[in-house]
């Protein structure tokens, strides 16, 4: 008996062991990859780059390609070390990606004190949604199939909105999609907490796209409420 309790108590902490290291990588890889995110911004800005400067319809189908080109490439080498080099590369193409929303925030006489509130208040968001996960017993693993499904109708709305451009539906999006990005965060830290996501790279990339998520959508609203051409 006594074996059989020495037994169960080693997996079990081998098992918290494993989790804790998974987190830990996580937040490190996730820190990690704002830089390239900052470099790709920062190049976009200064090339003025932009997917969607001639045709809206084939820059979004180009950035779909190349983003689902990213994910298979991480999921392939995920087990490896270029699985961190992958990474790091489809963080530059999302710093790329930001410029634009960078740059016509720039062009605010508070731009820059307006990426700095959303970088604020995304950190705020992802620190009280991994302390919610650190500190309760529910389990948000049933969010999952909700949050696609919302997910999904992002998707489509924005999409709709590339040709609108409608600054309400704009804005309803981007409300819409913090809470259900932040509600992400809550699913995505607790699949590592847990024991559902055992590699870091793969929880490094769900959890990188969430808190991007969000600061995209709040920078929008800093934009279309409290940018002053002034």
């Amino acid at each position: 008996m006594n074996q059989h309790l020495d037994t169960t108590f080693g997996h079990s902490s081998t098992g918290l062991a494993t989790r804790n290291r998974v987190l830990r990588n996580t937040y490190w890889l996730l820190a990690l990859s704002m830089i390239p995110t900052v470099l790709g911004a920062w190049l976009g800005v200064q090339l003025h780059f932009s997917l969607f400067a001639g045709s809206p319809m084939i820059g979004f189908v180009l950035f779909l390609a190349i983003a689902f080109g990213f994910f298979y490439a991480i999921e392939k080498t995920k087990n490896s070390g270029l699985g961190v080099a992958v990474l790091l590369g489809f963080t530059f193409f999302m710093g790329l990606m930001l410029s634009r929303l960078i740059e016509f925030t720039l062009g605010f006489s508070n731009g820059a004190g307006l990426i700095m509130t959303a970088f604020g208040g995304t950190a705020i968001i992802f620190g009280g949604m991994a302390t919610i996960v650190t500190v309760s017993k529910r389990d948000f693993s049933g969010l999952g199939k909700f949050l696609f499904a919302g997910v999904l109708v992002i998707l489509v709305a924005s999409l709709a909105n590339v040709f609108l451009h409608l600054p309400a539906l704009q804005l309803t999006i981007s409300v819409v999609a913090i809470a259900i990005f932040s509600a992400y965060i809550l699913f995505d830290v607790q699949q590592v907490v847990n024991g559902g996501e055992t590699n870091y790279i793969s929880a490094t990339l769900a959890i990188y796209l969430d808190v991007y998520n969000v600061f995209v959508n709040l920078l929008s609203i800093l934009g279309i409420l409290g940018g002053n051409r002034d």
